[in-house]
């Protein structure tokens, strides 16, 4: 055995370990079909040869006992892909199967330029890959480096957190290119999202972490076809962009990064604006609670946004993530804007310690089934 496979002997045997007994949770899905597709995109010409550009690749499942009338369209996080939803990390099922399980389809996508959706830097400007020590600060080892003030709290990561753990290796290889520009990422999604949408017809849509940026904009897009919103500690604050800094101060504010409040591309407002730099916005004198970062909100007379406002909307934040600094702000933004979002804080639930990758963390299926029943109170099945 070679130096190497003798290093790597332990690692590959605690995965199997792991994966034999992920795999093990529960009996087969009975599924009706499932398949793959790319929707959205466009021919184009570029340095003299013919491209594909803005398409985005699309997994399905559709149980064999479908129960529910919509299916729900599972949107990424930044750096990461698809696989976020079809598996944790343990080798068990991801939240694409548990809703399938829950008798409703299931679309799982790659954002443009992403995973299976390829990135066209020709098309869509530089790419970039994330440095995976930030998956140790922000999510394995989040209580060691204590950079926001919830971060001490956090419990269910599954390994040890350390650079060469097995989990952290599979999240570390998770990673993924990404387009630089945001505001490109949002346009692109946005209408690769749409298509999706004018494809399957009426639908949930889930977006997690970054993708919460496009969930607002695809809504106001098409107001009768999305049936509910699911903003798993969507992408923010509102307006400007916070850095976790560490104790005492904890939070620095940067600059203006979603010009329309909960996004970088328009939104339809009313009274209308023709750009997003005529709204106005003012921050919090004082934050809301310890720990919390001041919020910005519209200047009043707030304009709202009359789009969004018939939705179900649910925003769910976890106990020890860096969103729980702030995803109240989102809430009070949408809300000031004439959306009545649910706001579900999993620690008044008693679900206690998740970090921002709560989809892979050990206790995952505790917090698909709070979105579950949620979604069973906002969009109840239709008898049979």
């Amino acid at each position: 055995m070679s130096i190497i496979a003798h290093a790597l002997a332990p690692i590959a045997a605690t995965l199997a370990t792991l994966f034999a007994v992920g795999a093990a949770r529960a009996e087969p899905l009975s599924l009706e079909r499932n398949g793959s597709f790319f929707v959205g995109g466009k021919m184009a010409e570029i340095d003299g040869k013919a491209m594909m550009v803005g398409h985005m690749y699309v997994e399905y499942m559709v149980p064999s006992k479908r129960t529910h009338p919509y299916p729900i369209i599972f949107v990424h996080g930044g750096l990461r892909t698809g696989n976020n939803f079809t598996g944790t990390f343990d080798g068990g099922e991801g939240w694409a199967q548990y809703f399938v399980r829950q008798g409703y389809a299931v679309y799982i996508v790659d954002q443009v330029g992403r995973g299976r959706s390829p990135i066209i830097e020709q098309a869509y400007g530089p790419a970039k890959m994330g440095d995976v020590r930030g998956v140790q600060k922000r999510y394995a080892q989040e209580e060691k480096y204590k950079l926001w003030p919830q971060a001490h709290l956090h419990t269910p990561f599954p390994g040890g957190g350390e650079m060469d753990d097995p989990w952290v290796m599979q999240l570390s290889a998770s990673q993924a290119v990404e387009i630089v520009d945001f505001h490109k990422q949002q346009e692109l999604n946005r209408d690769a999202l749409v298509a999706l949408v004018d494809k399957i017809g009426p639908s949930i849509i889930l977006g997690h972490s970054q993708a919460g940026a496009f969930l607002w904009p695809v809504a106001d897009a098409r107001p009768q076809a999305i049936k509910a919103i699911l903003g798993i500690e969507p992408n923010g604050p509102p307006v400007r962009a916070v850095d976790f800094i560490g104790a005492p101060d904890w939070f620095k504010y940067g600059d203006v990064s979603l010009s329309y409040g909960v996004s970088d591309v328009p939104l339809t407002y009313s009274p209308p604006v023709k750009d997003g730099s005529e709204l106005k916005f003012v921050q919090q004198d004082k934050a809301e609670g310890d720990g919390l970062v001041r919020c910005y909100e519209q200047a009043a007379p707030a304009r709202q946004l009359t789009n969004l406002r018939d939705i179900p909307t649910l925003v769910l934040t976890s106990e020890a993530s860096y969103h729980a600094p702030y995803d109240h702000c989102t809430v009070n933004y949408l809300r000031q804007a004439g959306v009545k979002p649910t706001f579900i804080k999993l620690a008044d639930l008693g679900i206690h310690g998740d970090s921002h990758v709560l989809m892979l963390e050990k206790n995952s299926a505790k917090i698909a089934e709070v979105i579950a029943k949620w979604l069973d109170t906002a969009l109840p099945a239709p008898a049979k």
